[in-house]
């Protein structure tokens, strides 16, 4: 497996780790398995486990300190930012992911019926509302 670059398992502000080295070991492990490993280049292996990484950590934020903010001047509630950047980081994980799918539909020769990664990311995060 090449070797994930350090930023994604840094140290975040709050003190946790970030879960994208993990997501990108898990995900490696699968395409090693259904041998489309070296197909997928790990750049775009980082920029998946990243943005899924990045999404799970907006939901856990969106948990923790709920749907609404208020706004700096008004002082009136507004959707809590966390909301929309966990959208995006969402949707931009999707992208990547039906990328490295696509390699794997185009070079594996074998049916394969098992869970992936992907599938995986909604445990992840039901994991983490549990602490």
């Amino acid at each position: 497996m090449p070797k994930p670059h350090e930023f994604l398992s840094a140290e975040q502000r709050d003190g946790s780790t970030l879960q994208a080295e993990e997501i990108y070991k898990e995900t490696w492990e699968w395409l090693k398995k259904i041998g489309c490993a070296a197909k997928v280049s790990p750049q775009l292996l980082e920029r998946y486990a990243m943005c899924s990484a990045r999404w799970i950590q907006c939901e856990e934020m969106t948990n923790r300190m709920g749907f609404l903010s208020k706004h700096p001047i008004t002082q009136k509630p507004i959707p809590s930012p966390f909301i929309n950047i966990g959208i995006n980081y969402m949707n931009q994980a999707v992208r990547l992911w039906n990328e490295i799918f696509q390699i794997v539909k185009e070079n594996c020769s074998t049916d394969y019926g098992e869970v992936s990664p992907q599938d995986d990311l909604m445990e992840r995060l039901l994991r983490a509302r549990k602490g």
